[in-house]
């Protein structure tokens, strides 16, 4: 593996995790489990140990050896925990999002932990293939992973009926993304050329992402927006995303109902920090 390659990664761990503290009767969970939903702390849901855990190691195995994690100021157990951690293979440093303003306001809180260099950035609530990370780390410019749909259907935790509804990607002939789509209609999909593949926030950025952050407006949903960022970077900075083609499926942490299927895929898994 080549280590003079991009070794920082970025990880949004900032969310309020309402789906996550919403109740749920029909869910058995164990006792730990339950009392980490009830904070809305998703990646600490211990899977034998906390979620987040096989998260890093993946990074760590795809070369990773910087890692940021974006917190609240109110997120101390993820401080107490991973600065109580000994970690070999990577060091780990926090950054502030003091309000939950949208995941292109977490990037922003990142900015002295990047510096000049290029990064990654992900979910917290993810399980990203390893072959996904490795691959945007060896890209020469910005990217993004873009997972094949019946990839994340055959192999994934998330249903169908769900997945539809992700943001698609649209790329031209050469492989670079032109526009990710929200919450696509049949019509839409249909139209996309084959394969069809959705956007789960795993990135490559370069710094100019900064100034996107800081130029564009709240979304509808009153949020700055990764996807609304990078936009702004492709028409107004004349940045190209290559859209990476991965045939493995990602494991979403966002909701109680998630948790079994998680737990089923995740246990006995070996951790290497």
């Amino acid at each position: 593996m080549n280590d003079s390659l991009m070794d920082k990664a970025v990880i949004m761990a900032r969310g309020l995790g309402t789906r996550m503290r919403k109740e749920d009767q029909s869910v058995q969970m164990s006792a730990e489990q339950e009392v980490i939903a009830d904070t809305g702390v998703k990646a600490l849901i211990p899977i034998d140990r906390p979620f987040l855990d096989y998260v890093l190691h993946n990074l760590s195995e795809a070369g990773y050896r910087k890692i940021c994690l974006v917190v609240g100021p109110e997120h101390d157990e993820f401080r107490r925990y991973y600065q109580n951690m000994e970690c070999r293979r990577f060091s780990i440093d926090f950054a502030i999002q003091a309000e939950p303003l949208g995941t292109a306001d977490a990037v922003l809180a990142a900015e002295d932990f990047a510096g000049n260099d290029p990064f990654l950035v992900i979910n917290s609530d993810n399980y990203y293939p390893i072959e996904a990370l490795m691959g945007l780390r060896e890209l020469d410019g910005s990217g993004l992973a873009a997972f094949v749909r019946e990839s994340m259907f055959a192999g994934g935790n998330i249903s169908a009926d769900r997945l539809t509804k992700f943001a698609v990607i649209r790329s031209d002939s050469r492989g670079f993304m032109t526009s990710i789509i929200e919450k696509p209609d049949k019509q839409t999909i249909e139209q996309l050329p084959d394969p069809v593949c959705v956007s789960m926030n795993c990135w490559r950025f370069n710094p100019s992402i900064f100034t996107a952050c800081r130029s564009i407006a709240p979304s509808p949903r009153g949020e700055f927006e990764i996807p609304d960022a990078v936009q702004y970077s492709i028409d107004s900075l004349g940045e190209r995303f290559t859209s990476l083609v991965i045939h493995a499926p990602v494991l979403d942490l966002s909701s109680r109902a998630d948790v079994a299927s998680v737990v089923e895929k995740l246990s006995g898994l070996e951790v290497n920090l």
